[in-house]
């Protein structure tokens, strides 16, 4: 036998699973914890388009439809937890590619693990930068991780002209202290500085997962003279903050990261979350029909009034629909070959964030930009009010609609 017995053993999964028309994917996440609604969010929102696409026959590859195969794992927004999972899902032979991860440090732990073999994998919804900086840094000369979200380079540079635009001078920096928040506040610092250092920051202040009085650092703040809390964080002590703010009778708003829009923030902030401001690749608005849809399938599908968090189920639900079209264009379960349509997918993919034409190109690691997604124009200002997430801004909303009709990028 001339090729190698490994080698062998590959391309029998992969006959093996093509015989069973079937496309393997995993969906990986926090299902349980502080980070939960994010990652049910997304791995349901993924379900959903999953579901649309094997109620409709399949994929068409090799002259038949394949129906998509979905195995769950719950990463519990544990590092050591997300890199066992990555070491199990890289082992995999017929396993055609990975759709998710919330958490910055889950993706630092484990995607090493699936690089190493080449395989497809699109984060979302994790935005920290360090997600794929790492990529660049170590410089990858080919690079099978995607990521669909709006980088915290995108949402940072949202923040702090949001801050301006409001005639704000001074302002508090408080970040989580997970990767997540500590890459964020570095993303903050960055971007004061490139718009021209027009806010002072009188205080950072750190706090832990788990930390429920955020008296002493909202204190230092108001001592600053802050007028804002540019923030980055998960979970519920983003909602500790809001609430902190009331006890000591603090005025100044939350403008955060995406994260802010999540149910267990929004719940548990009640009224004093009302007026906090943060970028979202989608509100749970239903300002398309694709978006109604979207919304009234998920709102029945999994029996809630309310998408618990409404970005991450809209970025699972299109991230699937991208990487169905890459398993097309490849007319292959082959997850290398998944990779190489992905660079260069030539048929628009209608989402129900907006319609994306050519999302990915050629991985080139002195820029990450060629695997992600999302571009600024694809982004809005979101804000709380009444335990709901609105358009900030008329014009926001109207930008939206341009872009889900395929006018815009």
């Amino acid at each position: 036998m001339k090729h190698h017995v490994v080698l062998g053993t590959l391309l029998m999964a992969a006959l093996g699973i093509q015989a069973q028309g079937t496309v393997k994917i995993a969906i990986t996440g926090p299902f349980t914890g502080g980070s939960a609604p994010m990652g049910a969010s997304m791995r349901d929102g993924a379900k959903l388009a999953i579901a649309e696409i094997n109620a409709a026959g399949g994929i068409q590859v090799g002259g038949k439809k394949m129906k998509i195969v979905a195995i769950e794992r719950d990463d519990e927004a544990k590092n050591e937890r997300g890199a066992l999972i990555a070491q199990e899902l890289a082992a995999m032979g017929d396993l055609s590619g990975v759709i998710g991860t919330v958490n910055t440090g889950v993706c630092m732990a484990g995607d090493r693990h699936l690089q190493e073999k080449g395989i497809t994998k699109i984060i979302t919804p994790a935005a920290g930068s360090a997600s794929m900086t790492q990529w660049s840094k170590a410089g990858v000369k080919d690079l099978s991780i995607f990521r669909f979200a709006a980088d915290d380079g995108i949402q940072t540079a949202m923040v702090v002209e949001e801050a301006i635009n409001r005639k704000f001078t001074k302002v508090a920096i408080i970040y989580d202290s997970t990767n997540y928040g500590v890459s964020g506040r570095d993303d903050l610092l960055d971007q004061i500085r490139k718009q021209g250092n027009r806010l002072q920051v009188v205080a950072q202040e750190k706090f832990n997962i788990g930390d429920k009085d955020m008296t002493a650092q909202l204190l230092r703040a108001k001592a600053g003279g802050a007028q804002a809390l540019l923030i980055w964080g998960i979970g519920p002590e983003l909602a500790a903050v809001s609430n902190g703010e009331a006890k000591i009778g603090m005025k100044a708003p939350l403008i955060g990261g995406w994260t802010l829009s999540m149910s267990n923030f929004i719940d548990n902030a009640g009224k004093n979350g009302n007026g906090t401001l943060m970028p979202e690749t989608f509100i749970e608005d239903p300002i398309t029909p694709k978006a109604k849809a979207f919304i009234e399938g998920y709102h029945r599908t999994f029996n809630v009034g309310r998408i618990p968090s409404p970005v991450s189920a809209a970025q699972g639900y299109d991230a699937v629909y991208l990487f169905a079209a890459a398993v097309k264009q490849a007319q292959s379960t082959d997850t290398h070959r998944i990779k190489g349509a992905l660079e260069n997918l030539k048929e628009p993919v209608h989402g129900v964030i907006a319609t994306w034409n050519h999302p990915f190109s050629k991985w080139n690691p002195a820029n990450e930009q060629t695997h992600e997604a999302f571009r600024r124009d694809q982004v809005v200002m979101g804000m709380v009010m009444d335990g709901r997430v609105v358009f900030a801004n008329a014009a926001d909303k109207a930008r939206l609609i341009k872009a889900a009709s395929g006018k815009g990028k």
